[in-house]
């Protein structure tokens, strides 16, 4: 695994106010993610990972502590730079798709490339989604689709501006077994092919265990007992007394 590190959380923490005082939603998270590695936040719903990954994404602010993406401190940017950093570094998959609907499967995947000025916006999706096996379908919208198609468009618009870092959220969470393997494939085969770095959150125990490194998150905060490896001690675990994983 290459020793780079592509994002780091150093003691973020998220709280909210409610109707019944502030709630924490998580506490203290460290983490460090290198270059072109996989990594699986997993946990109960309610744990906190959506949270942590729209924290790690810039999508929202910790309360307290600092995100670092690329090199570049979160904390120091306004809502314009964290959404051209995201443009230019960060592709997201979500669990339900996110497609627009008022457009066909080129045109969705076109949208990140044409957001950044490309001049072969078209013929990059065409390319992107002959990659996950739908440039038959390019000209099907969203409704026209099955829900596994529609995951792999959502995919390919993922990866068609070469991000640095994939963020996925529940990826396979609404698509049946046979089908998730398919979209499950896929994530890893881009992730090994482009080096692209790959941090997911899933309830699907065989999806987080392809991942190189996972950690748990119980109650806002990683259950460093709980963390798996292959077969070998990951860096949450040597580095307990440390703060970090």
């Amino acid at each position: 695994m290459p020793s780079e590190s592509v994002l780091s959380a150093t003691e973020v923490s998220k709280t909210v106010d409610g109707p019944d005082g502030r709630l924490t939603i998580l506490d203290g998270v460290s983490l460090d993610v290198a270059r072109g590695a996989s990594l699986a936040i997993v946990g109960a719903s309610g744990s906190g990972k959506t949270t942590l990954l729209g924290l790690l994404a810039g999508l929202d602010r910790p309360s307290t502590g600092s995100v670092t993406l690329a090199g570049q401190l979160l904390d120091t940017l306004d809502e314009e730079a964290r959404a051209r950093l995201r443009r230019r570094l960060v592709g997201f998959v979500f669990q339900s798709f996110h497609l627009l609907p008022a457009l066909n499967a080129e045109e969705n995947v076109m949208l990140p490339l044409e957001l950044e000025g490309s001049s072969d916006a078209a013929s990059r999706a065409r390319d992107a989604l002959a990659r996950v096996g739908l440039d038959a379908r390019r000209h099907h919208y969203p409704h026209q689709l099955s829900g596994g198609e529609q995951q792999r468009v959502a995919l390919a618009r993922a990866f068609v501006h070469g991000p640095e870092v994939l963020f996925a959220d529940e990826p396979t969470g609404n698509l049946d077994q046979r089908t998730g393997a398919v979209v499950s494939d896929l994530l890893f085969a881009l992730n090994r092919e482009h080096g692209t770095t790959l941090v997911l959150v899933t309830h699907d125990v065989a999806l987080a265990g392809r991942c190189e490194r996972s950690l748990r998150l119980v109650d806002g905060r990683i259950d460093r007992l709980a963390a798996e490896g292959r077969g070998q001690a990951l860096p949450a675990e040597r580095a307990a007394g440390e703060g970090r994983a």
